[in-house]
């Protein structure tokens, strides 16, 4: 299948699949013509490459990686080194999951203080106050000037 069809199968931009070719995730065959040509397996692959990228894992840990994870088998011994690296990995995920847990607590306690504060509802707008002390607040009283057309007073 041309790169046009596999964009459309995996929904994968052409752009983002000849960057992948670029980066050695992807190794189509090349036609007679030069057309990249991609055959069923390829499909998968895109699939693995976008869920470890979603994962966190950058583009060069996914090519670094890729040689040991090119089928659902487990990683042969010669492929070792690459169970610590995921490791490492997946600590840097829960160290970046922990700070958004983090920020996420600390915007929490500002929105409880924030509404134990009486703040407003988000939306509503509240008057504001009269230095004059009319009820209502203060607000903008038209006048027409001489042109019939309404001028703002804003004593």
């Amino acid at each position: 299948m041309r790169i046009g069809e596999l964009a459309r199968r995996t929904g994968v931009d052409e752009q983002l699949l000849r960057y992948y070719e670029k980066q050695g995730l992807l190794v189509p065959e090349r036609s007679t013509n030069g057309y990249r040509e991609y055959d069923e397996a390829d499909v998968g692959a895109v699939q693995k490459i976008r869920g470890l990228l979603a994962a966190g894992l950058s583009t060069a840990t996914i090519a670094e990686v890729s040689s040991c994870l090119r089928d659902d088998s487990l990683p042969t011994p010669a492929c070792a080194g690459v169970v610590e690296r995921l490791r490492g990995e997946r600590e840097r995920i829960d160290q970046v999951i922990q700070g958004l847990l983090d920020a996420r607590a600390a915007l929490d306690n500002v929105i409880r203080r924030g509404e134990g504060a009486g703040s407003p509802t988000p939306g509503l707008r509240t008057p504001v106050p009269d230095p004059a002390g009319r009820p209502g607040g203060s607000r903008p009283r038209s006048t027409s000037n001489t042109t019939g057309r309404r001028a703002l007073n804003l004593r």
